[in-house]
């Protein structure tokens, strides 16, 4: 099998393209309305920022779950995971306008002196060590990226065969390393959006997030190149259905933890938490709850029973579009209220909002994602041929 870079195919081949004009057009955009606005400009790009960067995160965390869990299901998306993963190279980028801005942001960069519970956090909660822990988050983002790309193409390339079972180790510790850095990044930049408030469930929701964003992104990659050489050779109705038993349980995860930590703090009844989903519960923000509950939850929840439809790729890729369109109002019902407060429940609930920079920094950050995703995607095979499960797959369709 050759190791020459891929085609995608014609109906795909245009995105990176699309891509890249969708970045230029919506960072002019954004450009001019932060011109303009620039505490707004900053809060829409975290936003943005947070998303995007998420789909990675989480390309990169399912691309390790399948080097622990092997199985026929990844061996058609590995190359889109890691595509996907090592779009986190270039996420240190990417922060930098809120590394400048941090102030204009976060509201514990300005604390209030006679605020004796944020004057506590400031050991932790200080523009140096924040800075700091961004660093340490990237890098160690950036070489869990390189080495399972770097060890997956030498064993494609015939090298070491010990190399399966060091992609296995680098994964069993990598996801613990995902798990921390995911965790505290999630505390850095959005939960300290409002730092009186706290959540030990948070880390955990961001991280069932960025994988259901990961996986409902490549579920419509598979409907549109699956039926095409070569991932028609291992795409299979079998596998598809796979991935949607998989899509299926990162939705209801996602309902649990949330439901979980609603529960926790609502009948908890304390001054310190309950303000958080007061200021999301009311002022216009209640009915995104409900949208997310129904649409995020309870009609994926059905149609996802059917066996038929995760059995079918473009039924299933319909679903799955869905659930990646609404993970982003599920992150902005998240983080925007505390963003539009401007110095989080300091400022009390604040009403729903939408400003039109919330359209243009994601459509500045997502096109820079996606062009950068097709240049990696295009840049080696689209199968794995030097996987011991794709070789035996092949073999026995040989005969």
């Amino acid at each position: 099998m050759s190791s020459a870079p891929v085609q995608l195919p014609r109906h795909l081949a245009p995105v990176a393209g699309y891509a890249r004009n969708a970045a230029i057009a919506g960072g002019a955009l954004w450009a001019i309305g932060t011109f303009l606005s620039p505490e707004q400009g900053l809060r829409s790009y975290l936003f943005a920022f947070l998303f995007w960067i998420g789909v990675g995160i989480g390309c990169q965390s399912i691309l390790m779950i399948h080097h622990l869990s092997g199985g026929r299901w990844g061996l058609g998306i590995r190359r889109m995971l890691e595509a996907g993963s090592r779009t986190l190279k270039l996420a240190w980028i990417a922060f930098l306008p809120l590394a400048i801005g941090v102030s204009r942001v976060f509201p514990w960069t300005h604390p209030d002196p006679a605020d004796a519970l944020l004057r506590k956090k400031l050991l932790y909660l200080n523009v140096p060590f924040f800075l700091g822990r961004a660093v340490f988050y990237f890098v160690a983002w950036g070489l869990l990226a390189h080495f399972l790309s770097k060890w997956s193409l030498d064993r494609d390339r015939g090298g070491d065969a010990s190399l399966g079972d060091k992609l296995q180790a680098l994964a069993g510790g990598g996801l613990v390393l995902m798990g921390l850095t995911i965790t505290f990044a999630s505390v850095d930049w959005a939960m300290s959006l409002n730092p009186h408030w706290f959540s030990t469930i948070y880390g955990f929701l961001f991280m069932v997030g960025q994988a259901l964003s990961a996986l409902a992104f490549v579920i419509v990659l598979v409907a549109l190149m699956g039926s095409e050489p070569p991932l028609s050779s291992v795409v299979s109705r079998e596998s598809v259905h796979d991935l949607g038993k998989l899509l299926f349980t990162f939705v209801m995860l996602w309902a649990y933890v949330s439901l979980s930590q609603f529960l926790i703090i609502w009948s908890a009844n304390l001054p310190e938490e309950l303000p958080w989903y007061i200021s999301r519960l009311s002022g216009g923000w209640q009915y995104v709850a409900v949208t997310l509950v129904f649409m995020h939850f309870v009609l994926p929840f059905l149609l996802l029973l059917s066996r038929e439809l995760k059995r079918n790729a473009r039924v299933l890729a319909m679903v799955a579009g869905g659930l990646f369109l609404l993970r982003l109002v599920d992150l902005f019902w998240l983080i925007a209220p505390d963003l539009q407060g401007g110095h989080g429940a300091a400022h009390g609930p604040h009403g729903l909002s939408v400003h039109w920079l919330d359209f243009a920094a994601p459509l500045f950050l997502g096109g820079a994602w996606l062009a950068l995703f097709a240049r990696e995607l295009q840049s080696r095979p689209l199968l794995t041929p030097g996987d011991p499960e794709l070789q035996d797959i092949l073999a026995a369709e040989a005969h």
